[in-house]
């Protein structure tokens, strides 16, 4: 939090505490949770079990139909909270949802998903040496931990550009051997059986090469053996399920505290490579935000709970709420959530829109343990004449603001980011691939590393409305572009050979976007 306070307590803080701190020994941690479990007699559990299909009675949901060791059996209940990581249950019971960044127009869009391994025979105390007297410039260490190496990382050629290994993160366990997440792989389905044992096959061919690699150029590394891979993927990123609330990426980085707020969070938002193209991205670095009780109630189904990576946020708000500790935050609320709709026989929906109710439950995840605290954290920018323009661009993915959140307001913009910005806001946010295709010769010189002018980004916005501007002036491009609302020139003035910022370019999007929806649905009208 601001004053660098745990955030995420209840049974996170007391798992934390357990194992000693963010890295632990991963045979000592199961044994931890297995004794978390085994303090509560009423919590029976069920391993070895997967999720088969729902018992609906009278279009209600009931119970839940389940595979255990080869034998089906059956659960009943009347409140249920789905804490797979794919959210299955919900989905069977018809709850509508997203996909990876199709909520960005990106619909085939996911982050790479990872394979962690565990190497043996590393010299802790070597690359300790190497680390602290600066041989490696961007690494850290501590004693169970390791992490940076970028320099080297990018360094390694991979044997199929399906794969690539990033920075390492290196967690040391107490047999002295250490578990490595660093192997990325793309292009992998994380609901398809088949996808994800593809993923594995890729992952378990090159990791030969990854270890001989990293014996040659990591300190204390010289005698490593691969000793095991993880029994299953890291798979960051699937489905989003629709919620009554979505956790938006301008809740997140803007510290918004709701009225129903349920957990409150504070990760950066770290969206992981989604190809071989991109090294991924830092969409802001949130001081404190809170997850809403309306971002675990999903719609249609009104007894039922999501939390997890695929509750109700967005693709790109996922990228900080996707974390364990926010999800066990967020589990406890829904316990607490589900206990306490049982005493006043009250469903989810009807909770959610009720304050008196909410106020109740957030009383009670405190008295449980939980942490909700409201900041009251001021946004300086929102009274900024670009604000509705920024928050735009940022919704869609169309600026990169990184973990000291620089949105890059007054910084001259250059005529290949304004040209590629437009592109990306009418295709993601209007769906508009066919003007862009269609405009991308006229507008071909903007493929360049300038600065932009007032009159030029005028141009660009002109020729995407089938504006003719080829007999005006710049005073007079500026002129047409302002009279259509597409120029602040309020704010900014209207010299037409001045270069533009941030601010300016990213109203002008905005603007420009809501103009051609104004003009579609007008045209669908007139169509009807």
């Amino acid at each position: 939090g601001p004053r660098y306070e745990l955030l995420t307590r209840g049974t996170f803080l007391d798992f934390y505490r357990q194992v000693g701190g963010t890295i632990f020994d991963v045979e000592e941690a199961k044994a931890v949770l297995a004794g978390m479990v085994a303090r509560y007699p009423n919590l029976a559990v069920s391993l070895n079990t997967t999720f088969k299909e729902l018992i609906i009675e009278d279009n209600e949901l009931v119970g839940i139909k389940a595979i255990r060791n080869g034998q089906e059996l059956n659960f009943y209940g009347r409140r249920f909270i789905d804490a797979t990581q794919d959210a299955d249950l919900a989905t069977a019971a018809g709850v509508p949802y997203t996909l990876g960044a199709e909520d960005i127009g990106e619909k085939d869009r996911f982050q790479a998903v990872t394979l962690v391994f565990q190497l043996g025979d590393i010299d802790w105390q070597a690359l300790e040496r190497a680390v602290k007297g600066g041989q490696i410039k961007d690494a850290k260490i501590s004693a169970r931990a390791a992490w940076g190496f970028n320099s080297i990382a990018a360094n390694y050629r991979p044997t199929t550009e399906r794969v690539r290994l990033r920075g390492l993160n290196i967690a040391r366990q107490n047999d002295g051997t250490v578990m490595i997440n660093a192997l990325h792989i793309f292009g992998i389905d994380g609901l398809s059986a088949a996808s994800r044992a593809e993923a594995m096959e890729l992952a378990k061919a090159e990791l030969p090469a990854i270890v001989e690699f990293l014996m040659a150029q990591m300190p204390g590394f010289a005698s490593a053996r691969l000793l095991a891979t993880a029994p299953e993927l890291y798979i960051r990123e699937t489905r989003h399920i629709e919620a009554l609330y979505q956790l938006d990426i301008n809740d997140v980085v803007f510290n918004r505290y709701f009225d129903d707020a349920i957990a409150l969070a504070s990760y950066p938002v770290d969206v992981q490579a989604t190809s071989p193209y991109d090294a991924g991205y830092v969409y802001g670095n949130p001081k404190v935000y809170s997850i809403p009780f309306r971002s675990l109630v999903p719609q249609v189904i009104n007894n039922l709970l999501v939390v997890g990576r695929s509750a109700g946020f967005t693709h790109l708000a996922a990228g900080s709420a996707r974390v364990v500790p926010i999800g066990m935050a967020c589990g406890d609320a829904a316990g607490v959530s589900a206990y306490y709709s049982l005493t006043v026989d009250k469903n989810f929906h009807e909770l959610a829109v009720s304050s008196e109710d909410i106020k109740a439950i957030q009383a009670l995840i405190v008295k449980t343990g939980g942490y909700l605290k409201d900041y009251k954290l001021s946004n300086p920018l929102e009274g900024h004449w670009a604000f509705a323009g920024l928050e735009f661009v940022n919704r869609w993915g169309l600026i990169v603001p990184g973990y000291d959140n620089d949105w890059k307001l007054e910084e001259p913009i250059k005529r290949i980011r304004f040209y590629y910005m437009t592109a990306n806001a009418l295709q993601r946010a209007l769906g508009r691939h066919d003007l862009v295709q269609a405009k991308a010769g006229a507008l071909s010189s903007y493929l360049e590393t300038s600065d932009l002018t007032r009159a030029e980004a005028a141009r660009l916005l002109l020729t995407y409305l089938d504006e003719d501007v080829a007999k005006l002036d710049g005073a007079g491009i500026v002129a047409a572009a302002a009279a259509r609302g597409l120029l602040p020139i309020e704010h900014t003035g209207s010299e037409p050979y001045e270069v533009i910022t941030g601010a300016e370019a990213y109203y002008a999007t905005e603007r420009l976007c809501a103009l051609l929806k104004e003009v579609e649905e007008v045209e669908e009208v007139e169509g009807k």
